[in-house]
């Protein structure tokens, strides 16, 4: 067992056993962290887990970013040692909130504060000051400045204290008043619209739950920036910024972030938008304090041609399928598995919200600082009622759709499984699924008998036998985004280590197997290491359509694709879809039955 099992199985034995009353010793060269003036060097606190009864707590000199701050600041994993660079993301998340006073005495702390944070201890939030801020978020990855920003502001905002009640935090009530006053004030055109947007406001517990409606005149240096199924997308500037809290002294929204960028998604047909469509943006709305969902601020009109447009948050580096185009070459496997692991953590968000997106797929997935999942119901067109119910009617982009769903039947949450693993392979391979077919009935026909995306190189079988379990044809086959989450997670923190096992984990020896062999074809067909090539076929259509396909066969697993128990490579998948099944030998003894226990969270 290596030693950062036995890290967590302590922290899970202290928790069961009911904490640090029961532990029975405890060893400390030095209760105190502190930095002291003068030439002396800042302190790192290393903490050893030795068992669930003991712990010892040493002082050294940093060979890195040294933790040099009061005990609040530690994050649980700088206290573990799991040589994470910085806590930078966790302490940020302590200056942002007042801790009980009694729990801090300058840099001083007792042993017991140390178990305490393990264990998840948070100060309590204290009348007026900020909410929280990143406690769980990845120490990995530290906040931008940007989203220091945002969550400064937004959260100092939200806490004002409301004027007439005397109350902290967002008001209910009273903003409510607020905004039904100014009803007579705005309109969209579009009564349904109206209501939608009046309910978010009058029901609002929190800013971010507000949708306003934003005339086309209060956004600036608007430009074009893609064409999508259903619609155009724009990138623009919000002059107002979105709402903050009601000012009582100016008797108005305060507002923050001013001259924002946004984008502006408009909808095709959507002069005639029915209740339907408009249900289908509350499914948006109903997640969209997430971070791994892109957010909602409101609703626009085009004034030429008089579609409704969707203002969400602009994502700089747009679709993931740009991102990969552009940055393939620099991702290594733990960054992979990262990004994997913030589009589960959307879509389990989705999920535990009982709602289903229906359209997963790269160019739903949004990349600024991380993955983002949109278009929440968004890709119909808006005046879609009478093409739904046609028998056998989906809307999306075909190598997404599970084989189930191109037979007309119902949506589920394991059909947006099935196009995770999709994804997933698109992830792990830089390759758009079947880029060199054309995208028709013969391609829906070929998968519903099994066909699945190949490989152009060695993948390491944890992650082929994980995305073999998205795409399996039975849906009750197919795991739970939160299982996909445990399992991403787990594997991210086995590479995100600067401290090399001597035999390492099993995923860490499939990838260096994968890369050797990877390195190896690569240098005998003369293909630069980092490259990533790719023809898209003419037929091969990559937006979200509306798609009919009758007579499609039983959904099946193929023998070719589920026998294969180490990796599923093609050299060559032609017009006629005949799988040309690499003939490199790739040695592996190891039996395909044996490998679920590792998808275990």
């Amino acid at each position: 067992m290596n030693s950062k099992l036995l890290i967590f199985v302590g922290l899970f034995v202290i928790l069961c056993s009911g904490g640090i009353s029961d532990c029975r010793e405890i060893q400390s060269k030095n209760s105190h962290c502190y930095y002291e003036d003068g030439d002396q060097e800042p302190k790192l606190l290393n903490v050893e887990w030795l068992s669930a009864s003991k712990i010892n707590v040493t002082v050294q000199s940093p060979t890195k970013d040294p933790v040099c701050n009061d005990t609040l600041t530690f994050a649980p994993e700088t206290i573990g040692h799991f040589s994470f660079d910085d806590h930078n993301g966790h302490r940020f998340k302590f200056k942002t909130q007042q801790p009980n006073a009694d729990w801090v005495n300058g840099y001083n702390f007792e042993i017991t504060d140390l178990y305490n944070v393990c264990n998840g201890f948070i100060p309590e939030h204290v009348g007026q000051n900020p909410y929280s801020y990143v406690v769980d978020y990845d120490p990995k990855k530290e906040p931008s400045k940007k989203h220091k920003s945002y969550y400064i502001n937004y959260q100092t905002m939200d806490s004002k204290m409301c004027e007439d009640c005397k109350k902290y935090d967002w008001c209910n009530s009273c903003n409510a008043k607020w905004f039904r006053r100014n009803f007579k004030n705005w309109t969209s055109g579009n009564n349904d619209i109206d209501k939608f947007i009046q309910h978010t406001q009058l029901s609002a517990n929190e800013c971010y739950e507000v949708l306003e409606w934003i005339p086309c005149d209060r956004f600036y240096d608007i430009k074009y920036i893609a064409k999508g199924g259903f619609g155009r997308v724009y990138r623009a500037n919000w002059i107002d910024g979105y709402i903050g809290y009601w000012d009582n002294e100016n008797k108005n929204w305060k507002r923050w972030d001013s001259s924002m960028e946004v984008a502006l998604k408009s909808l095709n047909n959507s002069k005639n938008v029915t209740l339907a469509f408009i249900n289908e943006i509350t499914s948006h709305h109903k997640i969209n304090e997430n971070a791994s969902i892109i957010r909602l601020y409101g609703i626009t009109q085009d004034p030429d041609t008089k579609n409704y447009m969707i203002v969400l948050d602009y994502a700089e580096n747009g679709s993931l399928r740009n991102y990969l185009d552009i940055n393939y070459d620099k991702l290594d496997w733990k960054t992979k598995i990262y990004d994997l692991w913030l589009i589960a953590c959307g879509l389990d968000e989705i999920h535990t919200n009982e709602l289903i997106h229906r359209d997963l797929h790269v160019g739903n997935i949004l990349y600024n600082d991380f993955a983002c999942i949109t278009d929440m119901g968004l890709s119909k067109p808006a005046d879609c009622n009478a093409l739904e119910n046609t028998k056998n009617s989906v809307y999306g982009v075909l190598p997404y759709i599970a084989p189930e769903i191109l037979r007309g039947q119902n949506y589920t949450k394991a059909a947006d499984i099935y196009s995770l693993g999709i994804i997933m392979y698109e992830v792990i391979s830089g390759l758009p699924p079947y880029h060199d077919v054309s995208h028709n009935e013969n391609l829906a026909m070929k998968i519903c008998q099994g066909l699945r995306p190949r490989f152009n190189i060695k993948v390491p079988q944890l992650i082929v036998h994980l995305i073999k379990r998205f795409l399996d044809a039975n849906p009750l086959n197919r795991p739970s985004a939160l299982e996909v989450k445990v399992i991403l997670f787990q594997w991210w923190h086995e590479l995100d280590t600067e401290e090399e096992e001597i035999n390492g984990t099993e995923l860490q020896k499939q990838i260096k197997e994968a890369d050797e062999f990877n390195n190896k074809l690569q240098a005998n067909n003369n293909v630069p290491s980092t490259s990533l090539l790719y023809e898209t076929h003419t037929g091969a259509i990559y937006t979200s359509r509306f798609l009919n396909f009758n007579r499609l066969p039983e959904s099946k697993n193929s023998d070719d694709y589920y026998n294969q128990y180490d990796n599923i490579i093609s050299i060559k998948c032609s017009e006629t879809l005949q799988i040309d099944i690499s003939q490199l030998k790739i040695n592996d003894d190891q039996n395909n039955e044996s490998k679920d226990e590792y998808y275990l969270p």
